[in-house]
């Protein structure tokens, strides 16, 4: 799943290729956008290339190929002309998770129980966090996870399924379920689940850089992404993970 510009960027490199030929340059994207700077072109296309929509040519200045499109674009063009009735890609807006999970009480009152009597606890799993990229994560009210109280400590607690390699090198693998312990703040070096500018969520290893927070990857094939302190807001942190085999 893709945030709205990543969408709008594809779309618009995509209709860019089949019209001439050509990637559009970075400028052009910018105010495609209506971006302010190259610097957020450049994260989408990273977002972009590490999800497999795009690649990359080598040797080649400006060379971008679309790989895929998302499932709907694909559909869309298969079927024809567009119909009045259909909404446009810019007004693409998809569901992520909240800034603020919810805290059911009945789960509190298990959490406490299951912790006393040894049971496993049902913790809410609110959707596919990214391991390799910010992608959204749908909510889903009706699914829990049954987890060993041995992995949860005091506080509350919350899980979700992994999505991308990017932190393969911390023993966290695409499909696997993490553990999160809610908090907003984390010491330098915690995994931790990440909001991104309100919208998207990922999950790195968290550093502060003076008036800069770093989100790292544990895969030498992602590159560190950098933001401002008022960018990034903390959402929990990885206190342990699930794999089915």
């Amino acid at each position: 799943m893709l945030t709205r510009k990543q969408h709008e960027l594809l779309l618009f490199i995509n209709a860019r290729l089949e019209e001439s030929g050509i990637s559009p340059s970075f400028d052009e994207m910018k105010e495609a956008l209506d971006l302010k700077s190259k610097s957020g072109i450049h994260r989408l296309i990273t977002a972009l290339e590490e999800r497999g929509f795009i690649r990359r040519l080598a040797h080649r200045a400006r060379a971008l190929e679309v790989v895929k499109l998302p499932e709907t674009s694909a559909a869309a063009r298969s079927s024809g002309p567009a119909r009045q009735d259909r909404p446009a890609a810019r007004g693409f807006s998809p569901n992520v998770i909240p800034g603020n999970f919810p805290r059911p009480l009945a789960a509190a009152r298990q959490e406490a129980r299951a912790e006393e009597s040894g049971e496993a606890v049902n913790l809410p799993l609110f959707g596919r966090i990214a391991a390799g990229t910010p992608i959204e994560a749908l909510r889903d009210h009706s699914t829990t996870v049954a987890v060993p109280p041995s992995l949860i400590g005091a506080g509350d607690h919350y899980a979700l399924e992994v999505a991308g390699d990017s932190m393969i090198d911390a023993g966290i693998h695409d499909g696997d379920t993490a553990i999160i312990q809610r908090c907003d703040t984390a010491e330098n070096g915690t995994i931790v689940v990440a909001l991104i500018e309100g919208e998207e969520v990922t999950l790195k290893r968290i550093r502060k850089r003076s008036h800069a927070i770093a989100l790292e990857p544990a895969n030498p094939i992602y590159e560190t992404r950098i933001f401002g302190p008022d960018q990034v807001a903390v959402q929990g942190k990885l206190v342990g993970l699930i794999r089915k085999y």
